[in-house]
């Protein structure tokens, strides 16, 4: 292998991670085992820290593929409580609303999720790392301010409706999602909720693909300085 040269490497990441610390712990591991004090490296496209799954991180000159990476489409297998919300859409927040639920029905469920396959338009979450005014939306909305953030087209190619108790004390659905760059799944929790005369929000999310990488591809982030102190090394520059 040869990091400087260029890489790709696929992560699980683990619950509770930033997407940021699953890229620094990477550079950290390949420039101890590679004896360099700095490496490019980055990653193409965030997960939450709620949130588990696929990430394809790059390094060295490979990191010129990460926008490539980041058009591939994107498969989700996502957990929602039904008659709740919160700021957030997921649990990174406390319930802050409840809804009626005892009208909804699976038939009802199905029929709503069909309504957001294709091309739809998605308002982004304010707890989002989209730029407002030149910062990130998340941080004026952690200080209580509003944030106004406009809608966006993306796609989404599947809906399927893996699980549905709606008799439980606190109602769920888990679908699995195959959409677009750019879609924010916490906000389709948000939309589904409102368009089931409810309220909704994300309880789970695992990215289980990016193109053809699959979890069962992915490396665990905590094992990886087992891994790389295991593989060959060259430490050769490209010849131009």
């Amino acid at each position: 292998m040869n990091f400087k040269k260029g890489e790709v490497l696929f992560f699980n990441k683990p619950l509770g991670w930033t997407s940021f610390k699953v890229v620094g712990h990477a550079r950290y591991h390949i420039c101890r085992r590679i004896g360099v004090k700095k490496l490019k490296v980055g990653h193409a496209g965030t997960l939450d820290p709620l949130a588990t799954g696929v990430m394809i991180v790059c390094t060295g000159k490979a990191t010129k593929r990460i926008e490539e990476f980041q058009y591939h489409t994107k498969e989700y297998v996502a957990t929602l409580r039904l008659g709740a919300t919160t700021p957030s859409y997921d649990l990174e927040h406390e319930i802050d609303a409840t809804y009626p639920t005892e009208h909804i029905t699976r038939e009802l469920v199905e029929e709503v999720l069909t309504r957001f396959i294709g091309a739809i338009n998605q308002v982004p979450p304010a707890f989002s790392a989209c730029m407002v005014d030149g910062k990130r939306a998340y941080e004026l909305a952690r200080k209580g301010e509003e944030v106004e953030l406009k809608a966006k087209q993306l796609v989404i190619d599947e809906i399927e409706l893996l699980e549905c108790r709606l008799d439980d004390p606190e109602p769920m659905i888990q679908i699995r999602v195959v959409c677009s760059k750019g879609t924010y799944i916490r906000a389709l929790a948000r939309d589904i909720g409102e368009a089931l005369h409810s309220g909704a929000h994300l309880t789970g999310l695992i990215r289980t693909r990016v193109g053809d990488v699959r979890l069962e591809d992915c490396l665990n982030p905590e094992h990886f300085k087992e891994w790389i102190d295991g593989q060959e090394i060259e430490n050769e520059e490209e010849n131009n």
